[in-house]
């Protein structure tokens, strides 16, 4: 339990038998305001239809009734609220004690009961991530981190999709393309290399009979299930994958497992599904299609019909997505899905198929919009188009001209490490600091600002959190924490106070946005502490470097519950 929890529970605890004297009983709820109004508040419209009189009534009349206390230092009523002030040096106390004990865990939950399974990414393997998906992973991830954070079992999963003719002609054209006969990739990296030949393959396939009779056939075995083609093309796609990976691990993305569409056309758990949803009455057969009439489930329109099999028998998508949410049923309590916001209308079709199926429960989607960059900006070459990778590699060559700027007596090893942590954590803070259903166009001023809501800014607070440490070598960790009663002082405690809600709002919600919010505005108020008041060589000295050191333990974990880098020098 956090500092704030506390006193909250302190000030229902004196409330409940205060209330219960008025003629109510039962639960209630307060509020957080905001802190220059009060700490917290009371609304007392909940109980006036209860009581049978006016919210004002009941506030004044409970703020005759609660005094003051150890924990609780002014109560007044206004306008139907009853207010309060905690006693600011108890409360400064806690919270520093705690953020110094539990350095990496300070803001972490309990253990929660059940199994998280968050799939995010699971871009098709055909060729590098673009911009566009880029917000994917970082959300997906970022998201993981922050439920982590929670106290939830996560693991994190990516979908592979390495079933239809897409693969099937990648493989094809790895196997039977020379070198000489591909286009040069900008990058020795699989999955800008591979693309080539995927090309070249599709244009000898619209200008090849034979051709385009080779991959027909090899794509009907595969979906029939022939395990030699299977492993052919899953041999071809990770391949694929050790490039998507690493573009992924440049910005600090790391999944649990990846879970191949194959197999479901393996293990015969699609044609399972295929075999339960004709017998529902809600399927049709048209020229030997099988699909679902979806009308009664909100589907309207042409959408009303979902397919499952094509004429010839076969499985498609849906149906192998539909058992592999089945699957991932038996795996785990929760499931979530990060996806474009051009899936809901397949989502919901998903939905209505897995109730048909007979499930009640149902992925929780978290829908995104795609980002987008100014026109003519980031491009090397005109009209083409910008992978993840050349986001990240211009956003370090920025940082590391900012770096050279500011700091150039650093050696070159060590500024080129602050560039990547600087660029790396530019692009991700930029990306989930909008929330996920909004559109977001990446601007560069932006995201490498130095004094505005920005990755580089929180980091460079936590790099001076560092430097002030660093230069004070030693000191009582054991200090009187009541003297810090100075306003800047206050403050600060105060936005320490709010972390492990913030985490706890941020994954419960599923609102990630809050966490670069909350870092600029803690990163905000340390300057101003810092601008402000004096802490080494000052009277209160010890005191004020815990608070500069829990400071730093609040900045660090909000930074690495973004996922990005928390550099202690910049």
């Amino acid at each position: 339990m956090d500092a704030l929890e506390i006193f909250e529970g302190h000030i229902k605890e004196r409330l409940t038998s205060e209330l219960a004297s008025l003629g109510f009983e039962g639960d209630f709820g307060l509020e957080r305001p905001d802190h220059e109004m009060a700490d917290f508040a009371l609304p007392c419209f909940q109980f006036a239809k209860r009581l049978r009189r006016s919210p004002q009534s009941i506030a004044e009349d409970l703020a005759a009734r609660v005094s003051v206390d150890g924990h609780i230092t002014k109560v007044w009523n206004d306008r139907g609220y009853l207010n309060f002030r905690v006693n600011e040096g108890l409360l400064g106390t806690m919270v520093v004690r705690d953020a110094l004990e539990r350095r990496e865990d300070f803001g972490r939950g309990e253990p929660l009961d059940g199994r998280v399974l968050l799939e995010h990414t699971s871009v098709n393997p055909t060729g590098p991530i673009h911009v566009g998906r880029a917000r994917n992973p970082l959300i997906g991830d970022t998201l993981a981190r922050c439920l982590r954070m929670c106290g939830h079992e996560v693991t994190t999963e990516y979908y592979v999709n390495d079933v239809g003719k897409q693969v099937v002609l990648l493989t094809w054209g790895l196997e039977h393309l020379d070198e000489k006969d591909v286009a040069q990739a900008d990058r020795e990296k699989n999955d800008h290399r591979l693309v080539g030949y995927y090309q070249a393959a599709n244009r000898l396939m619209e200008s090849s009979p034979g051709v385009e009779k080779e991959i027909a056939q090899m794509t009907q075995r595969f979906e029939a299930g022939d395990p030699e083609v299977i492993a052919q093309v899953r041999r071809t796609v990770d391949l694929m994958l050790e490039g998507i990976k690493e573009s992924l691990g440049a910005v600090n993305v790391f999944l649990d497992r990846y879970a191949y569409e194959s197999q479901f056309i393996l293990d015969g758990s699609a044609k399972e599904v295929v075999e339960r949803l004709k017998r529902t009455p809600y399927c049709t057969l048209e020229d030997g299609a099988y699909f679902l009439n979806l009308e009664e489930f909100g589907v309207h329109g042409r959408d009303t019909r979902f397919f499952f099999t094509r004429k010839d028998g076969t499985t498609l998508y849906t149906t192998r997505d539909l058992a592999y949410h089945i699957e991932k049923f038996r795996r785990a309590d929760r499931l979530m899905n990060i996806l474009g916001e051009d899936q809901k209308l397949g989502q919901k079709q998903l939905t209505s198929a897995l109730r048909i199926l007979g499930f009640e429960r149902a992925p929780e989607c978290i829908f995104y919009s795609f980002v987008s960059l100014p026109e003519g900006r980031m491009s090397t070459r005109q009209g083409r188009v910008v992978y993840l990778d050349d986001l990240v590699d211009e956003a370090m060559e920025r940082a590391y001209k900012e770096v050279c700027d500011r700091r150039p007596e650093l050696d070159e090893g060590k500024k080129r490490g602050i560039a990547r942590d600087i660029g790396v954590g530019a692009v991700r803070y930029n990306i989930i600091r909008v929330q996920a259903e909004k559109q977001l166009v990446f601007k560069w001023e932006e995201a490498l600002n130095f004094e505005g809501n920005s990755a580089p800014f929180v980091q460079y607070a936590h790099a001076r959190c560092c430097s002030i440490l660093r230069k004070a070598t030693d000191y009582n960790k054991g200090a009187d924490l009541s003297v810090l009663t100075d306003p800047y002082e206050r403050k600060l405690v105060w936005m320490l106070a709010q972390f492990p809600e913030v985490v706890r709002q941020a994954g419960e919600k599923r609102r990630i946005n809050m966490l670069p919010t909350y870092g600029h505005e803690l990163a905000s108020v340390l300057n101003q502490f810092y601008g402000a008041v004096p802490v080494l060589r000052s009277e209160h000295q010890d005191a004020r470097l815990c608070l500069v050191e829990a400071t730093r333990w609040t900045l660090h974990n909000t930074l690495v519950t973004m996922g990005i880098a928390a550099p202690e020098e910049m």
